[in-house]
């Protein structure tokens, strides 16, 4: 097998490879804990977290799933790129992705930005926003702390664990409160990637003021707050709400007439505020969307249609529908890491992961790795080994008759 060396972080066990090294806590959260280390192969630092017991539940696991999958396929400058994946002996899942200075809660916390700044964060948002979209797929919890950023002001969109395929019917619980659109707080189970666009602009006006846009402590003070700013929502909306607690509470609110935004955001420019304005909308229908909100005259300096890419091909969302045992997910998860493995790192497809080397280029393998002359620096044969065997039955048919769905939701590589 691979070669992994254990270490205490933070007093969480952190079970790596050997080609990482020296690994040291960038943060902890409920994604679980997330270190940089040192990539003995490409010889730089890289992000490397831990998903802690993937295969405690199905619905762990089939969120693991659904992350792999999701970060194998979005493949855009302001998206987080996967490098690496690897499972322990334990069983954690460990994505390694590309370290980034910081995150953008961090440079909001030190105080209100520079117009420059946020214009230039703002359209790098949208336009990993517009690719992500173009693929039907709503990130769904946006906030500064998934907005990463690196010393030259790269910036990259994490944070895809609750990212779904907008649909007939969604659920609520999503978006972290303080960035959550209208439409979600009023229980609505129909919503569109305008969701993202909601999180965008609060994301924006709090990089212009250094301070959240809504600052309340909960759901009713928020919504109250909003109405300040925006005025009563229309009846049609209100009469769209299904919930009686809620809609009680809606009706129940004083009547408020919506801000002038210069008003409310004397110290934005005035094109600033036309485009938070456009994004900060009751009626979704109204409501900008990202791949328009890239063309208003507040980012022309930087827009270019030409450098704003779609999505080529459409994301396989059929695995999402199946119902299975944790021991199917499990299986479909290692055939996932194996495919990335296999068709990815071994071919040099992957991101980031490959040398140049005499001219000629070097596939890296994930779990354990070889040196510029193809020595090996750990058991990487033994490990892909025990991985093709895990999964030749499936490859076979003779997991998928056991399994009949699990064929299915694996999905083409």
């Amino acid at each position: 097998m691979a070669d992994f060396n254990t270490s205490q972080v933070m007093g969480v066990t952190f079970e790596i490879t050997t080609r990482y090294t020296e690994p040291q806590a960038v943060e902890l959260d409920a994604a679980g804990l997330i270190c940089s280390a040192e990539d003995q192969i490409l010889h730089s630092v890289v992000a490397v977290r831990k998903v802690t017991k993937p295969f405690g539940s199905s619905i762990l696991a089939k969120r693991a799933l659904r992350e792999i999958k999701l970060l194998r396929y979005l493949r855009h400058e302001n998206i987080v790129g996967l490098n690496d994946l690897f499972i322990s002996p334990a069983e954690d899942l460990y994505i390694v992705t590309e370290l980034m200075w910081t995150n953008l809660q961090r440079l909001i916390d030190r105080g209100p930005m520079e117009d420059a700044f946020a214009k230039y964060f703002l359209y790098q948002i949208l336009r990993g926003l517009k690719y992500v979209h173009s693929a039907g797929i709503i990130h769904r919890d946006l906030k500064p702390s998934s907005i990463l950023i690196n010393e030259n002001c790269d910036l990259k969109i994490s944070g895809f664990e609750h990212a779904r395929l907008q649909g007939p019917q969604m659920t609520g619980y999503v978006v972290t409160r303080l960035y959550r659109a209208p439409e979600i707080m009023l229980t609505w189970q129909k919503y569109s990637a305008k969701v993202d666009v909601w999180s965008s602009a609060c994301i924006f006006a709090e990089m212009l003021q250094g301070k959240p846009l809504f600052p309340a402590s909960n759901h009713a003070d928020q919504f109250n707050q909003i109405v300040k700013l925006l005025g009563n929502p229309p009846v049609w909306i209100v009469d769209m709400i299904t919930n009686s607690n809620t809609r009680g509470f809606v009706d129940s609110l004083p009547k408020c007439q919506r801000r002038d935004f210069a008003d409310a955001f004397p110290s934005f420019s005035q094109q600033a505020n036309d485009l938070l304005e456009r994004m900060l909308v009751f009626d979704v229908n109204e409501r900008i969307n990202a791949r328009d909100a890239l063309s208003h005259p507040y980012l022309k300096l930087y827009h270019d249609p030409a450098d704003e890419p779609v999505v080529k091909e459409t994301f396989d969302w059929s695995f999402n529908q199946a119902h299975n045992s944790i021991e199917t997910w499990k299986r479909v998860v290692y055939k996932e890491v194996w495919k990335f493995r296999t068709l990815e790192v071994k071919n040099g497809l992957a991101m980031n992961m490959s040398m140049k080397t005499k001219e000629e280029t070097v596939p890296i393998n994930i779990v354990s790795t070889s040196d510029a002359d193809g020595n090996s620096l750990t058991g990487v044969d033994d490990f892909d080994e025990i991985l093709s065997s895990f999964c030749q039955n499936f490859d076979a048919g003779d997991m998928a008759a056991q399994y009949p769905t699990a064929e299915s939701i694996t999905g083409s590589s």
